[in-house]
């Protein structure tokens, strides 16, 4: 079954039935003064979530031995660990992951290499965390990225870039909760 949530005002509830989903739909138009859909309660909630976003620490960067002085660097750019999971991706989780790139040409070599070993998935959170984290991790190619950069620091090329950054808060809730359940935030 498919879990639905709703973030208000700091918390994010996980309704089990389709009755609490009517309720909630019933206490944001209360609340709201207008009727709302669950698809728009859930963008409108996520649009206001903008503090949190969502990294993994790629296959290369572990095997080069980052993983340390990457979480390091993170937290030294005032972002706060949220949750935090040493883990690894199946080819089929890999390519549930990033299934938004399907017709893209890198795809597969993109799912076969993270797959290929150990990851380090989080969830961060300052404000503007999104725009913060991109810009802080620097550009896809590493050749390209500033210096300082995490991926300038890190990566080695652009698939093996060192890490994974959310593109948009929607994004962010989305690879959170693929990870992580909410019990396992602090």
């Amino acid at each position: 079954m498919t879990e639905f949530y709703f973030k208000m005002s700091g918390y994010i509830f996980f309704p089990s039935s389709q009755n609490k989903i009517q309720h909630w739909c019933s206490f944001w138009q209360a609340f709201y003064g207008n009727s709302f859909t669950f698809a728009q309660i859930i963008k409108k909630s996520i649009k206001m979530t903008g503090n949190i976003t969502f990294t993994m620490i790629k296959p290369k960067a572990m095997e080069n031995g980052n993983m340390g002085k990457i979480i390091a660097k993170i937290i030294e750019g005032g972002f706060k660990v949220k949750a935090l999971k040493l883990t690894s991706l199946t080819k089929e989780q890999a390519m549930e992951f990033y299934a938004v790139h399907k017709e893209r040409p890198f795809y597969n070599g993109l799912t076969d290499f993270m797959s290929s070993g150990p990851i380090v998935a989080a969830i961060l959170e300052k404000d503007n965390a999104i725009k913060a984290y991109r810009d802080y991790i620097g550009a896809t190619n590493p050749s390209d990225a500033e210096e300082g950069t995490i991926r300038a620091l890190y990566g080695t090329s652009i698939e093996a870039n060192a890490v994974h950054g959310s593109d948009s808060d929607e994004n962010a809730q989305i690879e959170a909760g693929f990870f992580f359940s909410k019990r396992e935030w602090v």
